[in-house]
């Protein structure tokens, strides 16, 4: 189902327009401080962008965003609900409705193309039929480019169909929400503009609200609405891509001058 009318989880704190909004997270590891006041919302059908280099406590975001992590402190509100308050089994049904693209795709190495796509239908209930089941395969794979690909092994395939892939898979749930974990590491800078462009027309075609981690300044650029700069576990900016080239923080200015100057 697309983001537009999603139904809310148990918790829910009131009608928002919001698929996904985070409030004041803090995070931390020992003494160190990870996520230190973030504050991000994400509206039905719109993709934000969050930037920023290694370390910025990208990651640990996402994973708080889907409860691999608690957070010390803030709500992370999605659907209308906030998932602090949900049970583990809503929990988990929550999580179906999440699509979530790692940076290395995470797929079975022993299984097709094919039999990676079918895997995450076989967990549904009740479970989809074989007619049903091709219909989504074929689907799933004509979205991303990768029909002739549906008998191979995903050694057979280059880093950049592998994320293609990746992305099959995740879609073929028809999620509410996307998380993209680094979308593009790890692939040539063509091979990166294409996955980008990709993710930029999936989000046209399902109209999912998502949070593009990434470290890639022109991925942002191609894939988001509006872009979130994180620094040292703070939002230090927000705003389209533009505005933000533009900006009168001379870090934040500095920061986009070099990624064009390094294209």
């Amino acid at each position: 189902m697309s983001a537009k009318g999603v139904r809310p989880v148990q918790g829910q704190i009131g009608k928002t327009p919001y698929a996904i909004e985070i409030r004041h997270l803090k995070k931390s590891f020992d003494e160190h401080e990870v996520l230190k006041d973030i504050s991000i919302e994400v509206a039905e059908g719109e993709t934000v962008a969050v930037l920023g280099k290694s370390g910025a406590g990208k990651s640990v975001l996402i994973k708080c965003i889907v409860a691999l992590l608690d957070p010390d402190a803030g709500t992370i509100v999605l659907f209308g609900g906030d998932i602090a308050q949900v049970g583990k089994k809503e929990l988990l049904e929550l999580r179906k409705r999440i699509g979530f693209l790692f940076q290395g795709g995470a797929l079975y190495d022993s299984m097709s193309v094919r039999e990676n796509l079918e895997f995450p239908l076989r967990r549904q209930k009740p479970r989809p039929s074989l007619e049903v089941t091709d219909a989504l395969v074929n689907e799933a794979l004509k979205n991303v480019g990768l029909s002739d690909a549906i008998n191979k092994m995903p050694s057979e395939l280059s880093g950049g169909m592998r994320k293609r892939l990746g992305l099959a898979r995740t879609l073929i749930q028809k999620p509410d929400i996307m998380l993209y974990d680094e979308p593009t590491t790890g692939l040539d800078p063509i091979t990166s503009r294409e996955i980008s462009r990709l993710i930029l027309e999936v989000q046209n075609r399902y109209k999912t609200s998502s949070i593009i981690i990434t470290h890639d300044i022109e991925c942002a650029k191609i894939t988001s609405n509006r872009i979130v700069v994180l620094k040292d576990g703070l939002c230090v900016a927000g705003g389209t891509y533009e505005e933000l080239e533009n900006s009168t923080d001379e870090w934040v200015r500095s920061f986009f001058a070099w990624h064009a100057g390094s294209r």
